[in-house]
């Protein structure tokens, strides 16, 4: 398309996740603008790959978090921000999600017929020659390592999204993630339960984040009251009070009420958005860069692979952002293939 289409001025990019990278880097290096569903990539080494060439290039670029473009996303930054809630130790998000091939216990076996109209080899991509099978296709390749990130890949990049906006998230140092479920080293578990670890940087204490999908939640705070906890959501939990709000850019609900009839608004400091497409269209043609774009989705990515990559090893790791490692020497040689897998020949990532 690229050699054809001389014309373009970008490309959208909503495959699976494991062409992102491979999709993104051909296209910037063809000149085109690029628009890339969430999450930004496969693999962590992708995710700083892409990021350096969206910088190399100037190109525009924004990551498919929708929630990011929403205004109660930026009111929540904003009430974070200016300490309605006072500091911020501890944060919980939490997802419905399971899996999509619920009696699978690892990959099929079974060979089946290819649908009409499907290229199965060009849908495989990087990815070595495997038989389809419907637990793959359509969107039931999210349950497969191969292809996907479970729960987390799917939904981290929107539901850590406020957490790493407001408190410029670096990435954590360490990790510790629990499968619930079986899973294995092709499929994903039907949910999991993610704890994050940052450290102190200047005023702000060291923070907790946990993630839960597959049906498990936090406790139920009781500075909620009566309000009950959606089944998807997000929960700052302060010195001061809580502030909740759905996943995906919802709005910010301030506990316990007390705290809410008295605290103030806060004030407008982030430029509200004229809709998530909209701002990756208006840079395209110039205008300032979109607020998700590629260098805030692949930290955004990156860390929510690094849950992913915990998961996969069925340990706790330590990280090395520097290195791009875990600092355990005895878990690198497995860690290092998750990181930064290996391509088919003719898919290899030419940055």
């Amino acid at each position: 398309m690229l050699e054809k289409e001389k014309a373009l001025d970008a490309v959208l990019c909503a495959t699976p996740d494991h062409l992102h990278a491979y999709v993104s880097i051909m296209s910037m290096r063809a000149g085109k603008h690029v628009y890339c569903e969430k999450p930004l990539t496969h693999n962590i080494w992708e995710a700083r790959e892409v990021a350096r060439v969206a910088k190399e290039t100037g190109l525009a670029t924004q990551t498919g978090n929708q929630g990011h473009s929403t205004p109660g996303i930026r009111e929540t930054v904003e009430h974070l921000r200016a300490g309605t809630i006072g500091a911020v130790r501890e944060i919980h998000a939490w997802v419905p999600a399971r899996r999509w091939n619920p009696t699978l216990t690892s990959r099929p076996k079974e060979a089946q017929a290819v649908p009409a109209g499907v290229n199965w080899d060009l849908w495989l991509g990087p990815r070595e020659p495997r038989a389809f099978n419907t637990a793959y296709f359509p969107v039931a390749w999210r349950d497969f390592w191969a292809f996907g990130g479970s729960a987390m890949g799917d939904f981290g990049c929107h539901d850590l999204d406020a957490a790493t906006w407001a408190f410029e998230l670096p990435a954590p140092t360490k990790i510790e993630a629990f499968a619930i479920g079986p899973n294995d080293a092709e499929i994903a578990p039907h949910g999991s339960t993610i704890y994050y670890g940052f450290p102190a940087r200047g005023a702000q204490p060291p923070l907790r984040v946990v993630w839960n999908d597959g049906g498990a939640r936090p406790p139920e705070p009781p500075e909620l009251g009566k309000f009950p906890l959606p089944k998807r959501g997000v929960l700052f939990k302060g010195e001061k009070g809580i502030i909740q709000c759905d996943g995906a850019g919802g709005a910010p609900r301030v506990f316990p009420e007390t705290l809410r009839a008295s605290a103030a608004k806060p004030a407008q400091t982030l430029k509200r958005s004229n809709g998530h497409h909209r701002d990756w269209i208006d840079a395209c043609k110039g205008g300032e860069p979109a607020s998700s774009n590629f260098a805030y989705g692949a930290r955004l990515t990156e860390i929510a692979l690094l849950g992913v990559l915990s998961l996969r090893l069925g340990k706790p790791i330590e990280w090395d952002e520097a290195a791009m490692k875990v600092k355990e020497p005895k878990d690198q040689s497995a860690a290092d293939k998750i990181i930064r897998e290996t391509y088919r020949a003719g898919w290899e990532i030419a940055t």
